[in-house]
């Protein structure tokens, strides 16, 4: 059978080196899996099969420097995993037993004991029999924190192969960002990260494990060990097992183009995926060393493990290589060396992520259908909130000039944002202090983050942002109690919003309002950072972070607050509702970076947008790139939808919801419709993003130094005629500033009118 396309050009910046102790490894893991019942007689290998796949040498490629020991318990591990998703496709994806696949997964949970009793039940299968022999031999030397951390994305590994199984069943194949986040937890290589820890003997402090540079680590190095391995295992999944859960087959039905094309975009996200964890280590692990005051053997071990994932990443491409099990037959055949070939192996289109041009010229925002399936409700109480939202942005200063800084916003700019039709959309049952209350956190959101760029990017003074950042914590107490004096209209809007909303509130919803806020400003710094740097995002560090800058997580949760009492809380932890809210998020911040284009890109010289970042990743123009976000935000609508149907009533079946419960998500799922509706209404509706009103609020005239005037003194401008200003527009106040306004028809469309 012939390769259905050739292996591309691989980024390899590390060389693979083989551990000493392979032959050591190979005779323990053979008989190992033989003591364990899974060669002859498991209906799933054969000796042969096992000695073909090599999984020692695959060891000793990823764990070069661990002992003998320990590379056969690692390698033991890998035997396990192996055999469980054959064994696991054998049983269940063949069959499309989706019942008797959730308690085969539900048994194994038993044998993963987190106290000092490791005592497991009898096995009843050889991937019992192998895990209740590995998990004593494992934990004990290790910490509670690595225990859990380790269990939960080995639980992980093994429950969402119920997700692979569930597509399979429907012929279902998933999106791209669906794919990502999912490959991560059903693809392993979290929990290979996890052993690398166990290997070289040096763990992550916990109180950084759960840190951004950390999670990002982890993920990018997760990230490109599943597309490395989709491109070697396509034939073979696609091919021969009939899997949908490959990135390459991802890209062929999203771009809808050929395999070859598709093999080959995997390639580049593979290199952005490699190159972001090492922009991340270069990067983030120094300051957050200081920021947690992490001490010198601390932070040895640490990027002892960043090495330990480096190792992993070649020596598992050179087992790829190596091993029957992949397609590699024609992997080493010589290919002209030609310029193309010469930059993907050097890793020089990082170079492209920093070359982008503030300011350029790109013309009125493209704005195409989207896909909204869901009916327009707005509040009736609209009008009362917009005179309202005028005066509290007044009273907490934010029209004034923050000191030693131009004004972020002045009335005119504010009564443009219409943000109370925002939350007239959002919350269309909203009583008339809870649409006040809604447009006001939408209200210091915004203020927020149009301030960061205003009063630290010019500066670049992410030092002071990040100390902004950190006194907000004191004016959102979690036990009400009195908050310093403010120092700013941040500091003021934040202490009043608070009180008004976590007043009334159980203990456990402040925590989660807290932490909403914490993460969407944590988002700020990150974006400020990219500013400073001049750096375009990696595609899939982009999305997830968005969600936080968009506000997503806080206005999800204030949706969330009506709709608590019936649903435990482990409910929105759960994997599928998850899912249901990041499909949303995203849906909703792709129509904002289709509308805020031009007024990034051009009048600010941001490069915070996924129209750019497509346009960066796939070298493509605006047009196409604004088709690829359009197609994608229909996607996660589609996801979303999908959930819906087919996922939350099971979801809600395995937490034994009663009719009330079932009555509260099924309202939280209308809200999320409003959401979305409402979110498409504000950026049709507002004057925020449309060309008239930018080339309003943006340009003033060029400065000219004192001195001759005529022909040749051009030289003595300052600036830009088309540089940005601060702020800038008429003025004007109450309610007449709204009449006779009609929604702003600057964006032209690619397909059809606005």
């Amino acid at each position: 059978m012939s390769q259905p396309f050739e292996l591309p050009d691989f980024y390899l910046p590390y060389p693979a080196r083989l551990n000493p102790h392979l032959d050591v490894a190979r005779v323990h893991s053979r008989q190992w899996a033989r003591d364990m019942g899974m060669l002859e007689g498991s209906g799933v290998w054969e000796e042969a099969d096992l000695d073909a796949h090599d999984y020692p040498l695959m060891c000793a490629y990823t764990h070069p420097d661990c002992d003998g020991a320990e590379l056969s318990l690692i390698t033991d591990w890998y035997v396990w995993v192996f055999f469980f998703d054959d064994h696991f496709l054998e049983v269940f994806k063949r069959t499309g037993d989706l019942a008797g696949g959730k308690e085969y997964l539900a048994r194994l949970a038993r044998f993963m004991p987190m106290g000092a009793d490791l005592t497991v039940p009898e096995p009843a299968n050889p991937v019992e029999a192998g895990l209740a022999d590995l998990w004593p031999r494992t934990v004990p030397g290790m910490s509670l924190d690595w225990r859990a951390r380790f269990a939960e994305s080995t639980r992980n590994l093994l429950d969402e192969s119920l997700w692979e199984l569930a597509n399979i069943n429907r012929g279902r194949v998933a999106n791209p960002v669906e794919y990502i986040e999912m490959r991560r937890k059903v693809g392993g290589a979290p929990w290979s990260a996890g052993l690398v820890e166990h290997a070289v003997r040096a763990e992550v402090p916990a109180r950084i494990a759960a840190t951004r540079p950390m999670r990002v680590l982890r993920d990018a190095f997760s990230d490109a060990v599943h597309l490395r391995n989709d491109l070697f295992s396509y034939q073979r999944e696609v091919g021969d097992e009939g899997e949908l859960s490959n990135g390459v087959l991802v890209l062929e039905k999203f771009l809808g183009c050929g395999t070859q094309e598709a093999a080959n975009a995997v390639n580049d996200l593979l290199t952005s995926r490699l190159q972001q964890f090492e922009h991340t280590a270069v990067a983030e692990l120094g300051p957050l060393f200081v920021e947690h005051a992490i001490d010198p053997l601390s932070a040895a071990a640490v990027l002892t493990y960043v090495k330990g994932l480096q190792d992993w990443q070649s020596g598992g491409h050179e087992w790829h290589m190596r091993s029957s099990r992949y397609m590699n037959q024609r992997a080493r055949a010589t290919r002209p060396l030609g310029m193309s070939s010469l930059v993907d192996l050097l890793g020089a289109k990082r170079l492209r992520n920093f070359s982008h041009e503030p300011y350029r010229r790109v013309g009125p925002s493209l704005i195409p259908e989207l896909h909204v399936p869901y009916a327009l409700r707005l509040s009736p109480h609209l009008d009362a909130a917009r005179r309202n939202l005028v005066a509290w942005c007044a009273a907490m200063g934010m029209l004034e000039s923050p000191s030693g800084a131009a004004a972020v916003w002045d009335e005119a700019r504010l009564i443009d944002m219409d943000l109370p039709l925002c939350a007239a959309g959002l919350h269309p049952d909203a009583t008339p202090e809870e649409l006040d209350l809604a447009s006001y956190w939408l209200g210091w959101g915004t203020y927020g983050d149009d301030y960061f760029p205003v009063v630290f990017g010019r500066t670049r003074n992410l030092a002071a942002a990040k100390a902004t950042v950190a006194r907000f914590g004191a004016f959102m107490p979690l036990d009400c109690s009195p908050t310093p004096p403010p120092a700013s209209a941040l500091e003021r809007g934040l202490a009043d919003v608070w009180a008004r909303t976590a007043a009334p509130m159980p203990l456990a919803d402040r925590r989660r309002l807290r932490r909403a806020v914490e993460v969407m400003c944590e988002g700020w710094l990150w974006e400020l950072g990219n500013e400073i740097a001049r750096h375009i995002p990696d595609p899939v560090d982009y999305l997830e972070m968005r969600r936080l800058t968009f506000g997503s997580d806080l206005t999800m949760n204030l949706c969330r607050l009506r709709h608590s009492k019936g649903i435990p809380a482990e409910f929105y932890a759960c994997g599928p509702v998850v899912a249901l809210e990041n499909a949303m998020m995203d849906a909703g911040l792709l129509i904002n970076d289709v509308f805020s284009y031009q007024k990034e890109i051009e009048f600010e010289g941001e490069v915070h947008n996924c129209v750019l970042v497509v346009q960066n990743f796939f070298d493509c123009d605006y047009p196409a790139a604004v088709e690829i976000v359009r197609d994608l935000q229909a996607a996660r609508v589609a996801q979303f939808e999908h959930i819906v149907a087919h996922e939350l009533p099971i979801v809600c079946d395995d937490f034994g919801l009663d009719a009330a419960a079932r009555a509260d998500v099924a309202a939280y799922v209308g809200e999320l419709h409003d959401w979305l509706a409402g979110i498409l209404n504000w950026h049709r509706g507002c004057f925020r993003y449309d060309e008239p009103t930018l080339l309003r609020q943006h340009r003033r005239p060029p400065w000219r130094l004192g001195g001759p005037s005529g022909l040749g003194t051009s030289a003595a401008l300052i600036g830009r005629a088309d540089a940005p200003a601060a702020s800038a527009g008429p003025t004007g106040t109450g309610d007449g500033a709204w009449a006779g306004r009609t929604s702003p028809s600057c964006a032209t469309t690619a397909a059809g009118t606005p």
